[in-house]
């Protein structure tokens, strides 16, 4: 209370009968401007005051005469439970410079000064102060106070950020020169509140509030505060996002066949599909909030919710029923947080295209066995790289100069145009063809495993890690070669650690301080621009420089059209081998069709194209109707492409161009929230953000 801080509890006290004096005495040793004068029962009943001492001398008195005559007999006191406000007001209006204070039995507690009082309000109003600026600069909105002419006195830092100005340069300016044409009549000549006004200020449209500040009946001034619109607008935006997506992904849990079950970190059920809820005959208010067990007594789905390994391909009886079921952990920030789990319920025509697949990959299995137990020279593989074109020649001896290297790699080149393979003949030419070669695909790998994986952790490095321990990427590719494919998609944290080992080849595990030497090759691939990624800070420049040591280029098969029809036969015989086929080539306006085709997905396309001919083939030639549609469309009688199609790709082209914008104005330039939208993978997306130069 401010009574506590200026009272002077240092006081002594004059009885009646008391001298002059005695008076004197108390005045020189307490400095003090009154003094209580208290009957025999100790209460006050007057002061003798320096003006009282004053009087005295005037008439005459000595010091040996008694204090009785020269009191004041009316005084001015304070009760000790006076308010803060009370006390303000007495302080402004009180004739005298002190007073006592008193309790409400009348005894003396001590003496308020006004001085000292004075400088208490003053004190607690400069705090005030400090503590209603923070206040001010810690809001979002802009704020600005003015005087009753409408002088700026006060700009916080909302107002400064919300029109770009500095709020030391703008004090004693007048408000109309910070936001023009908002008129504050209203507020400092007639005392109006106006709240919810909108206003236009250059590109920013605010709403803003004014109101007056009245001091003793008076307009002292007023206050300004506003806020920018656009943040509201991009929150709703986002909320109208966030709203559709929600939808949709309702629609997609409720249009699959599949059943699908969420629970969290507890097993409790906290999302179920239609499918599901139809399976099990209840519905689906009595499935959520329950615990997965009292839903199906032998459902494992709680216990991967809480050691985060997963569940595939499980065969499971519910109801009497079989059905297949996979149970994935939800990871959230390196913490498992639940799990979902899916149910296939089998249907005949489902179950035939399953058991059709599955024969396909034993094939595919068996095939890439052979192929291992080949024991394959580095000249095999060499042989595998397919190469008629000059382009394709010259790099194939590139490759043979830089493998006996032990120098970092980068290859470039559009999305499937065979960079792997070249990583792989870069290893297999080279002193290292006896190590490792272990791949990493930095787009692949979601961003909150990928460090556990390149450097692997140590038991207990967070929630989840097996109990030994794992070894990362690169241990394994210890006196080998580490393939990072994609690495343009690699997180900026991750590339700062990636450099050091380039720099020190040496690494520490998660969880662990010791380092790891490692005697390692790095070759890395992209697809991206990785120029342009640096610019937009989505890539570090140093570790461009450490990766761009040795740079190897892989032209797009549209412009190497030579090596189409030889990679067709090498495709036709790899796929003879796998499905068991026994085509013996390919038609000429079927080869025609190829050779005019500008192949976007590059080498990767074709070999999709030949694998799904062969399937249609089986035996014979490939012929155009064992092409895909897309492909036969884009060869005319004469096999060139008609000026009304181009003019139509020209469109597809413009309306996918306008689409991407949209996708990424919505996710407010992220890249990764706009492939989202758009249903893309990331990598997919920057091939387009390449392709039309965005």
């Amino acid at each position: 209370m401010l009574l506590q801080e200026g009272t002077n509890k240092r006081i002594s006290y004059l009885n009646l009968g008391d001298t002059i004096a005695k008076a004197v005495k108390i005045f020189m040793d307490l400095k003090i401007a009154i003094i209580p004068v208290l009957d025999g029962k100790g209460s006050l009943v007057s002061i003798f005051s320096r003006s009282s001492l004053y009087q005295a001398i005037l008439d005459g008195a000595n010091h040996q005469d008694i204090v009785d005559p020269y009191l004041i007999k009316e005084v001015i006191s304070i009760s000790d439970d006076i308010s803060d406000e009370e006390l303000a007001d007495f302080v402004k209006v009180s004739p005298v410079g002190s007073v006592p204070v008193v309790d409400k039995e009348g005894k003396v507690l001590g003496l308020l000064c006004k001085a000292n009082m004075v400088m208490t309000l003053f004190r607690h109003s400069e705090l005030l102060n400090v503590q209603l600026k923070a206040i001010l600069d810690s809001m979002h909105n802009g704020v600005i106070a003015v005087d009753s002419k409408g002088m700026v006195t006060h700009l916080n830092i909302g107002a400064s950020r919300i029109l770009g100005l500095k709020s030391d340069k703008y004090l004693g300016s007048g408000c109309n020169v910070l936001l023009p044409n908002l008129d504050l009549t209203p507020a400092l000549i007639n005392g109006e509140v106006k709240i919810g006004l909108k206003y236009k200020h250059g590109d920013i449209t605010m709403v803003v509030n004014i109101t007056p500040l009245i001091i003793g009946g008076c307009i002292a001034g007023g206050i300004v505060i506003f806020q920018d619109l656009t943040d509201l607008e991009q929150a709703a935006r986002e909320l109208e996002t966030v709203k559709a997506l929600n939808k949709t992904f309702d629609t997609v849990l409720n249009i699959i066949h599949d059943g699908i079950i969420v629970v969290d970190e507890k097993g409790k059920t906290a999302l179920v599909n239609q499918a599901m809820a139809d399976f099990l005959a209840l519905p689906s208010k009595e499935i959520i909030g329950k615990h997965i067990t009292e839903i199906m007594a032998t459902s494992r789905l709680h216990l991967v919710a809480g050691s985060g390994v997963s569940e595939t391909s499980d065969v499971m009886t519910i109801q009497g029923k079989p059905i297949i079921v996979s149970r994935l952990p939800i990871v959230r920030e390196g913490e498992v947080v639940g799990a979902v789990g899916k149910a296939v319920f089998p249907q005949l025509a489902e179950v035939q295209e399953l058991a059709d697949k599955i024969r396909l990959l034993e094939n595919k299995v068996t095939f890439f066995q052979e192929e291992l137990q080949k024991n394959k020279t580095a000249q095999d593989i060499m042989d595998n790289i397919v190469a008629e074109s000059s382009e394709m020649k010259k790099l194939k001896e590139e490759i043979t100069i830089v493998a006996e290297s032990s120098s970092t790699v980068l290859i470039t080149g559009e999305s499937g145009t065979g960079k792997e393979g070249v990583a792989q003949a870069v290893h297999a030419c080279g002193d290292r063809w006896k190590g490792p070669f272990i791949k990493v695909n930095c787009a692949a790998i979601p961003e909150n495993l990928m460090e556990a994986e390149m450097f692997g952790y140590v038991r207990g490095a967070f929630t989840g890690a097996a109990k030994g321990g794992k070894q990362g990427r690169l241990e394994m590719a210890d006196g080998g070669t580490l393939f990072l494919d994609e690495i343009g998609d690699m997180p900026l944290g991750l590339q700062s650690k990636l450099l050091r080992v380039l720099q020190d080849r040496e690494f520490e595990r998660l969880g662990s301080t010791k380092s790891i030497k490692v005697n390692v090759r790095i070759i890395a691939a992209t697809n991206k621009d990785l120029n342009r990624a640096i610019s937009e800070g989505e890539f570090r420049a140093d570790l461009f420089y450490r990766l761009n040591v040795i740079n190897l280029h892989l032209p797009p098969l549209r412009e190497r059209t030579q090596d189409i029809k030889p990679l067709t036969y090498y495709f036709i015989s790899k796929f003879n081998a796998i499905l068991k086929g026994n085509v013996k080539g390919i038609a000429d306006d079927a080869m025609a069709t190829l050779l005019n085709y500008s192949w976007p997905g590059n080498i990767r396309e074709l070999e999709n194209v030949i694998e799904r001919a062969v399937n249609y083939t089986r035996s014979g030639l490939i012929r155009l109707t064992h092409l895909p549609n897309h492909l036969l469309s884009n060869n005319t009688a004469e096999s060139q492409i008609s000026l009304g199609e181009i003019r139509h790709q020209d469109q597809i082209a413009h309306i996918e161009r306008n689409m991407i914008i949209v996708a990424l104005e919505k996710a407010g330039g992220n890249k990764t929230k706009a492939a989202k939208i758009l249903n893309l993978s990331r990598s997919r997306l920057y091939d387009k953000l390449n392709k039309y130069n965005l």
